[in-house]
């Protein structure tokens, strides 16, 4: 593949890192089992190495932005979801959970890589700047969420909607990695496992989130359609 110049224009650097981005998409698609090189990179987006380096300091910080990218147009989706005239119910927020987070083979794996990647390996000014970059989606989705779904007293006064969106969070990728999926097999193929842990990921997921919605929001607002939590 040619090797593109260097671009000069703000859009041509958008263009430019989006195709970065694309390419290690590609890469990570090819080969979920390891970190890709930012040479790789590089080859399938048709750019020196040097280039990539010019974008993202590191292949750390590379995979941090696919990471982010893909959080990005769920957060996107799920505002313009609660911003909205109409009346939002779980199911509506669900369908896009699933959409951006649960069904791509690449989000959920790469989620788990990048919470150790800012432990270890992203440096701290960058890691600070993509949690405030968090924040601010969760702060503003949150706020639409409450909107829909009057929270209970229960759940801390400020941010209940973000607070509500962390901990659904945390529930999406926990499960991810406790279950079969994560190991690569599927619930109930493995003789040797004990019952209590085959089990499918998107149901278990499906459950346990449809909990922890009833148990936040208002008892006036689950009564009667708890399994829905309907407002």
């Amino acid at each position: 593949m040619a090797v593109r110049q260097r671009a000069i224009q703000a859009e041509d650097k958008q263009e430019r890192r989006d195709a970065i981005l694309d390419a290690a998409e590609g890469v990570l698609l090819n080969a979920p089992d390891r970190v890709a090189s930012v040479a790789e990179v590089a080859v399938h987006a048709g750019l020196a190495k040097g280039t990539v380096y010019l974008y993202f300091p590191s292949k750390e910080e590379l995979l941090l932005a696919v990471h982010e990218r893909r959080i990005d147009c769920f957060f996107r989706d799920l505002i313009a979801l609660v911003e909205a005239g109409p009346r939002v119910d779980f199911d509506a927020v669900y369908a896009l959970t699933r959409a951006h987070l649960v069904d791509p083979p690449l989000v959920l794996p790469l989620a788990a890589r990048c919470f150790g990647l800012m432990t270890h390996s992203i440096p701290p000014a960058a890691a600070l700047a993509f949690k405030q970059r968090m924040a601010a989606r969760l702060e503003r989705a949150g706020a639409g969420v409450e909107r829909h779904f009057p929270l209970s007293a229960a759940t801390p006064s400020l941010g209940r909607g973000a607070v509500l969106l962390r901990r659904s969070y945390a529930l999406i990728l926990g499960l991810w990695q406790m279950s079969a999926a994560a190991g690569g097999a599927a619930a109930g193929t493995d003789p040797e496992l004990p019952p209590v842990f085959a089990w499918g990921y998107p149901v278990e997921l499906e459950d346990a989130l449809r909990a922890l919605w009833a148990g936040m929001i208002g008892a006036a607002s689950t009564a009667g359609s708890t399994a829905g939590v309907s407002p």
